[in-house]
């Protein structure tokens, strides 16, 4: 099986997994809380389930070092993304979708570790960098698909159930389609110990907190989307328009940042430059009228994933030799922060009856973040050795 059918396949798989199986809840918050099953107070406790989900299931994943622990996770995790997915037809009421949303998030993010070890391992031993960075578009593609078949099912008037089943059906076809030629969990390099404490280097306790404030800034409007766009336009299918668009942006926002020469002495201006361009997004969600909302769209979304691809960057660019256990403590910050968002907003909602506080609060955190990336100094900076460093093991 050729590199490039494994990436592809990987790719699918992001698709699917965080597309359908984490992301899938935005489009269909305006249907839950219409229909009375939700209030949205109720949403931001459901979406801080489904993030708290990705927080357990990260940090079991770092448990998985030996081929079958990895390929067991991975596969459990593509069937419960479409299970649980199919279980959502006949939920109906607060408490079964939080506890389904805790289970796809689980799901999730081992599919998204153990897709990010194999395929970057491929990419590296191909020596094909960008086209590993390109897998991480995945994500954004799996977007514009639960998009767009929303944007489907509403235009035929169809409700919350028919949606989940149509998104069941769609992540059993992609899951059918790569379950021949994904990546083999024999592809893994050997696990490497991790570096002594000693060597621990302070730049990542800095970017722990860039992460952690990335996670809570740009969880908010990619959580509630939808339902803002869905107020704003009174449900007409307009509104229906700006989650695949989110997608798409950051969908290009991924392949875009590919495209630029990886430096340490840049990496951190790039990452800066995205934190803030996200938070004038945030910021322009404010705004009432239909241009601030697009404008939200396409700076929160073009920095989404690019972010994410920046701050591993960094990690390794900071403490080359410890990328594994670096990366699990990046990606629980990441966790924290995403979990945060969706409290915040559960509070924002029940004290003020709006998303606006919540969201001034994730644009200031954006800012912060920036500032701390800009402070990330290039001369503590680790130029990269000629040693082939191992494989990240965690991702979004």
């Amino acid at each position: 099986m050729s590199p490039v059918t494994r990436i592809l396949a990987s790719f699918i798989a992001l698709m699917m997994a965080m597309g359908i199986g984490r992301f899938s809840l935005t489009p269909q918050l305006p249907h839950l809380i219409s229909e009375g099953q939700i209030n949205l107070t109720d949403a931001g406790l459901i979406a801080a389930a489904n993030y708290l989900g990705y927080l357990i299931g990260a940090l079991d994943a770092i448990r998985a070092r030996r081929p079958e622990q990895v390929r067991a996770r991975l596969y459990t995790g593509l069937w419960l993304c479409v299970l649980l997915t199919l279980v959502s037809y006949w939920a109906q009421g607060f408490w079964p979708h939080l506890l389904l949303r805790l289970g796809a998030g689980v799901a999730s993010a081992w599919v998204m570790v153990m897709i990010t070890a194999l395929s970057q391992q491929i990419a590296v031993s191909t020596n094909r960098p960008r086209l590993g960075a390109l897998v991480f578009a995945g994500p954004g593609a799996g977007v514009v698909l639960t998009g767009l078949l929303a944007l489907f099912a509403n235009a035929h008037g169809q409700n919350s159930s028919t949606l989940w089943l149509i998104y069941a059906m769609a992540a059993l076809l992609m899951l059918l389609l790569i379950m021949p030629i994904l990546p083999r969990s024999d592809m893994l390099a050997p696990h490497q110990p991790a570096a002594p404490a000693s060597q621990r280097h302070p730049g990542i306790t800095r970017l722990g907190a860039i992460y952690g404030l990335y996670g809570l800034g740009y969880i908010i409007p990619a959580t509630f989307l939808s339902q803002m766009a869905n107020a704003q336009f009174h449900g007409q299918w307009q509104a229906d328009l700006f989650w695949p668009a989110f997608g798409l942006c950051a969908a290009i926002g991924v392949v875009l940042i590919s495209l630029r020469r990886p430096s340490p002495r840049t990496t951190r201006l790039w990452l800066m430059a995205a934190l803030w361009i996200q938070a004038v997004g945030v910021l322009a969600c404010l705004l009432p009228s239909s241009t601030g909302l697009a404008l939200g769209v396409i700076l929160c979304g073009t920095p989404f994933l690019a972010c994410m691809t920046l701050v591993m960057q960094s990690s390794r660019d900071i403490a080359p030799h410890a990328t594994q256990r670096n990366a699990a403590l990046l990606t629980a910050c990441f966790a924290i922060g995403q979990l945060g968002g969706p409290l915040l907003a559960a509070m924002s909602s029940h004290f003020s009856g709006d998303l606006h506080p919540a969201l001034v609060i994730a644009a200031s955190g954006l800012l912060l973040a920036g500032v701390l990336a800009l402070q990330l100094s290039p001369t503590t900076l680790e130029l990269p050795t000629d040693k082939p460093e191992e494989t990240n093991r965690l991702g979004v």
